[in-house]
């Protein structure tokens, strides 16, 4: 296959066939070396600049590097940019910025050689990719089986020293996997400063960012664009020590079961993080968590804190990577430490308050004299505070008696529709009709579990009477009526 376009000027003439032979040898030795070195040849070329865009990851290559910008534009808007060529090329688009004493034939030749060479890189790259990926999915599952000493020493001993975890999910996972390998442009080369690991685990894509202690921002901003793009809920958590790549692991599990298509990528750390514990006094606080919690391991808790953020026990057991029975057996186990029963939605909220509670300045176990602390209810001077009324008021004060009647149901049910419109002996689309009413009230995502919890806690706050579906305003039959 040849890849210059010989004119008749230039066969007449032995001079313009000799600088075409030139031109596509300078090309094809800078296209053995990198895909940068061939787009650095191509810009002296035409005498200008050239830029290799893609639509997810914007400049791959750029030269110069003040020219990336000029590129991507270029690239999304032709007509805005009439005098560059473009081409398609590996999967992206080859912009070409000729000098103004460049002949047009020449920039075209070199742009389509360019291209054409570009082209056949992808090609020999997507042939290595199969083994490539494979190879990364083992990396992640070591990782996650514990093997973080061998993981590093593979990827330049102990200079990556901290993991940034994504877990993605949606119908399109294979094709963003594809798109993020191509942007990211993953290597295991040894001594880097910073390692992407991307692999496909049970129908998700992990993306594992190992790195000295913090990161640029560019893995998040690809994650962010391909998420966007391709339809998928993220979870992000870290960055973390690489010991502890199986918590972020299951945190960023926690943290996609509240992400949404508004808010496509969430952090772990902006979930489980209620408005409320601000408002808290700190010391009693902080006191009262670490008697509650003291008979639990920091295992434990975690696995408390995933089963409350993601709202489930199914979804807490794919979090951690365990079975549901296994994860049923040990909060029953936990409910036996705790002297408390763990399905109460009260007891929930107070222990998910317990679980982001700083920690205390000193070890003392009791609250209140010799009182023992107790999740059933919160000592004296912590929710009934003026700010935390104030807090309380602000979220559900102003709903209207049917509507707190029914969310105070829905919530003691667990967000489970069906039992509490069978308590409301209201039909279940009613039911639903008034959830959403109170979601737009609320300005909150009642599917967020947190949320759920905050709102439990600040309906007791503010409670006045009985939240009884006995006391739902009726109007005859199976109807309500307005106060």
């Amino acid at each position: 296959m040849s890849t210059t376009d010989t004119t008749g000027d230039e066969v007449a003439c032995p001079g313009g066939a000799r600088q075409a032979r030139e031109t596509t040898d300078r090309l094809l030795r800078a296209a053995t070396r990198s895909g940068a070195h061939l787009i650095a040849e191509a810009a002296l070329l035409v005498e200008g600049w050239a830029v290799l865009a893609d639509p997810i990851a914007g400049a791959v290559y750029s030269t110069p590097a003040a020219a990336a910008a000029d590129g991507v534009h270029a690239a999304a808007d032709p007509h805005e940019h009439p005098h560059c060529l473009r081409r398609p090329a590996a999967g992206a688009v080859l912009v070409l910025a000729p000098g103004p004493s460049v002949p047009p034939e020449r920039a075209a030749r070199v742009a389509t050689t360019t291209a054409a060479l570009l082209d056949v890189r992808g090609q020999r790259a997507a042939e290595l990719r199969g083994e490539q990926m494979r190879l990364h999915t083992t990396l992640v599952r070591l990782l996650l089986a514990g093997h973080t000493s061998a993981v590093a020493d593979t990827l330049g001993g102990n200079r990556l020293t901290h993991v940034t975890v994504y877990r993605l999910t949606g119908a399109d996972v294979p094709t963003a996997h594809q798109v993020l390998w191509r942007a990211v442009r993953p290597s295991l080369a040894p001594h880097a400063d910073a390692c992407t690991l991307l692999g496909r685990l049970d129908g998700e894509l992990v993306v594992a960012e190992l790195h000295r202690g913090g990161d640029d921002g560019r893995v998040l901003r690809l994650v962010s664009r391909v998420s966007e793009r391709h339809h998928l809920l993220a979870g992000m958590a870290g960055p973390l020590p690489l010991a502890e790549m199986p918590t972020a692991h299951s945190d960023a599990a926690a943290a996609r079961h509240s992400a949404t298509p508004d808010r496509r990528i969430v952090p772990a750390d902006a979930v489980g993080t209620a408005r409320l514990t601000p408002l808290l006094p700190t010391a009693p606080y902080a006191r009262w968590a670490g008697a509650v919690l003291r008979p639990l391991t920091p295992a434990h808790q975690h696995l408390l804190l995933v089963w409350l953020r993601t709202g489930s026990k199914p979804r807490a057991a794919a979090a951690l990577g365990l079975s549901a029975g296994t994860v049923r057996a040990r909060i029953r186990e936990l409910s036996r430490l705790l002297r408390a029963d763990l399905e109460d939605a009260t007891v929930q909220a107070h222990l998910l308050l317990a679980l982001r509670a700083p920690a205390p300045a000193d070890d003392h176990g009791s609250e209140d004299g010799n009182s023992p602390a107790r999740l059933e209810t919160l000592p004296a001077g912590l929710l009934d505070t003026e700010a935390a009324r104030s807090w309380a008021l602000g979220l559900v004060g102003g709903l209207e008696p049917h509507l707190r009647i029914a969310l105070t149901c829905w919530l003691d049910h667990h967000a489970r529709t069906a039992p509490a419109a069978a308590e409301l002996h209201v039909h279940r689309t009613t039911l639903a009709n008034w959830l959403t009413q109170c979601a737009e009230h609320l300005a909150r995502n009642l599917g967020d579990a947190t949320v759920r919890a905050e709102t439990h806690l600040a309906l007791r706050a503010t409670r006045t009477g009985p939240d009884d579906p006995a006391a739902l305003p009726r109007r005859g039959g199976r109807t309500y009526r307005r106060l």
